[in-house]
């Protein structure tokens, strides 16, 4: 049991590196792409590529979002490789039916999506084009749910590392070819990248697992019983949990896009024009997100790992592993989130004059910092509760702060501009760390555990 518990430990650190090493150079390069997309579109042409983003992370949320980690929970548990497989091909098959559904909407009714939810007939075309990346990224995301499981990262960190390669340079292609020819790029090149990088993500996914032959994925010291379940009874197992995971992806991106149409309007009503309102959320999401997230890479990276560990050792009642990593978890996020916060306070304003050539990014950077440490929490802790099989609880627990986010744009934008949208944010992190933290805490074993 010793040898078992050092090696999901080691399993959880190596796989926690690999994809924090992995996430930063790809966090790196989008830095300088989103940099270099400024430049060649403008801050109005990447406020116009932003606007397609929350309709994107909605078909993703519908069709691959909930069933990778559905597949990544269920995959942790299996002591066969058959039946690992059988996890992930049945998720693979339901993934590419709600994404050819999700196709299907998107093209049929782009006109509207983008005129009236949108409010900008240039979207229309993007979204179109958007859509043909949707079968290749769930393909992607079902088999790194699949490593993930395994606690496997080599595969799904390569993978990742190449979407983003691939995507800078086929956008950079693209421009030196319309440069030559005398074109101006337009929003529409960003999603061209998009396109080459899924494309590539799941061309070397697919290619990595028919050639992995393993005979062992998990240890045989799991106390689950060994019996194959059929692809009915798999199916039925995946839709259990993939349905309140979708929810909440589905609710969460419905709010994000409410935000990305909301806060262009209201800062209207704050006064600026069309043109300026694209422009300051051009530069919120395109910079000032861009360079907040950028730390994320490795508390994202331990909420990925985290999920199959969690549910392996819930699975086997070892709730002395998931307090400790609830103990360990909340320190390791409010350290590395304050050192975070200081690094954005003291360097936000060379950070906008100098990398982004805008003294606005550097201020609104300033005033995001506080988020850092929250925004760790969040994410790590919902992992948690994933992995404990509490996806309808998380979901009630993000869609809170996604509501009180959305009350701060109502309220706040029209009187004080787009920082009563930064505090939103604050505010809402601070509630769903403190919800997670609480709903841990209340989990019925876990008391008796430390008793």
């Amino acid at each position: 049991m010793v040898l078992h518990t050092n090696t999901l430990k080691n399993n959880l650190i190596s796989g926690t590196l690999l994809l924090t090493l992995t996430g930063i150079l790809s966090r790196i390069i989008g830095f300088y792409y989103k940099i270099f997309l400024s430049r060649t579109i403008g801050a109005e042409g990447l406020g116009i590529y932003q606007l397609i983003f929350p309709v994107f992370a909605l078909i993703i949320a519908v069709s691959a979002a909930g069933i990778q980690t559905a597949i990544s929970r269920y995959c942790a548990q299996c002591q066969m490789e058959q039946q690992a497989r059988r996890y992930l091909v049945t998720g693979l098959v339901l993934s590419l039916l709600l994404s050819g559904i999700c196709i299907a909407f998107v093209q049929t009714y782009a006109p509207w999506i983008g005129s009236v939810l949108l409010e900008d007939a240039r979207t229309v075309s993007l979204l179109r084009l958007m859509t043909f990346s949707l079968p290749f990224a769930c393909i992607h995301s079902c088999i790194n749910g699949y490593y993930f499981g395994k606690k496997k990262a080599a595969i799904p960190s390569i993978s990742q590392l190449l979407e983003q390669l691939i995507r800078v340079a086929g956008v950079w292609l693209l421009i030196q070819i319309l440069t030559e020819q005398g074109n101006l790029p337009s929003p529409e090149i960003a999603v061209w990248g998009i396109l080459f990088g899924e494309v590539t993500a799941a061309l070397y996914s697919v290619t990595m697992l028919l050639f992995s032959h393993e005979k062992n994925p998990t240890q045989a010291s799991l106390s689950l019983p060994p019996e194959s379940r059929s692809y009915l009874q798999v199916l039925r197992e995946l839709c259990t949990m993939t349905l309140p995971l979708t929810c909440n992806r589905i609710l969460l991106s419905i709010c994000q896009s409410a935000e990305a149409i909301l806060i262009p309007m209201k800062l209207r009503d704050f006064g600026y024009t069309n043109s300026d309102s694209l422009s300051v959320y051009g530069i919120l999401t395109g910079m000032v997100f861009s360079t907040i997230l950028f730390p994320c890479v490795l508390s994202n990276s331990l909420s990925v790992m985290l999920l199959p560990a969690i549910s392996e050792a819930n699975s086997r009642n070892r709730m002395d592993l998931i307090k400790k990593a609830v103990q360990k978890t909340t320190q390791l996020c409010v350290i590395l989130g304050l050192l975070c916060t200081l690094g954005f306070l003291l360097g936000g304003n060379w950070i906008g004059i100098h990398l982004f050539h805008n003294a606005l990014a550097g201020l609104y950077v300033r005033t995001l910092s506080w988020i850092c440490p929250f925004l760790f929490l969040a994410t790590t802790l919902c992992s948690i509760l994933h992995g404990l099989g509490k996806p309808t609880l998380t979901m009630l627990i993000n869609l809170s702060g996604a509501i009180l986010r959305i009350g701060f744009i109502f309220v706040g934008i029209p009187r004080i501009g787009l920082s009563a949208y930064l505090w939103g944010m604050l505010a809402s992190q601070i509630l769903i760390s403190g919800l997670a933290l609480i709903s841990l805490r209340k989990t019925p074993k876990l008391p008796k555990q430390s008793a």
